[in-house]
């Protein structure tokens, strides 16, 4: 699966640049910025061409028949967006009784343009002691990836700073759908291709 991940990207144009991070057994992945349905398809492929085993957080919305199936197999977990609490103690429950367990979270929560990012990623993470890896995709340079880890400080602000400037320079598919803290968003393009 992994050769064949790879090459699909290589046919549209995309590269993959990642650090090793089998080391890591444990971790919340950030992806980031999410401004379309085609960010899971090559975020996905990304993933599998570097053997990275993830799990995905998506709307319970999109379990509907037949595409929940598909997602079922892809590994990936129905929220609750309504109820933010039950969610992150849900995970968090998951972390627990998982010896290697890393879940895939896009910030920004939609692909619509938002102001603030949610925060679950960092509580989770937070919450179960374990880094949170920056994925990446740039439309722009079409390359998908694997960036630094950061391990929460319990200043969030503090943190989320170092994390957003690491996507300043990603560009989204929709460049103003993606949002970054006011003093950081990036000038509005329609559409990156």
């Amino acid at each position: 699966m992994a050769w064949l991940a790879g090459f699909i990207l290589k046919l549209f144009g995309w590269k993959v640049e990642a650090d090793d991070i089998t080391p890591i057994k444990k971790a919340v992945l950030v992806m980031a910025p999410h401004t379309s349905n085609w960010d899971f398809v090559i975020g996905r492929l990304a993933l599998l061409s570097r053997k990275v085993p993830i799990k995905t957080l998506i709307k319970k919305e999109a379990f509907r028949f037949p595409l929940g199936y598909v997602l079922n197999a892809l590994g990936c977990i129905p929220i609750d967006r309504s109820n933010s609490p039950r969610t992150i103690k849900s995970i968090t429950k998951q972390f627990e009784k998982s010896d290697h367990f890393i879940i895939l979270i896009t910030p920004e929560g939609t692909r619509k343009l938002t102001r603030h990012w949610k925060k679950g990623f960092y509580f989770i993470a937070q919450a179960v002691e374990v880094p949170i890896i920056l994925g990446f995709l740039c439309y722009k340079k079409k390359i998908a990836g694997l960036g630094p880890v950061i391990y929460p400080t319990d200043d969030y602000g503090y943190d989320l700073k170092k994390i957003e400037t690491f996507y300043l320079d990603k560009t989204a598919r929709y460049p103003k759908n993606f949002n970054l803290s006011p003093m950081y968003r990036p000038a509005s393009d329609d559409h990156i291709e």
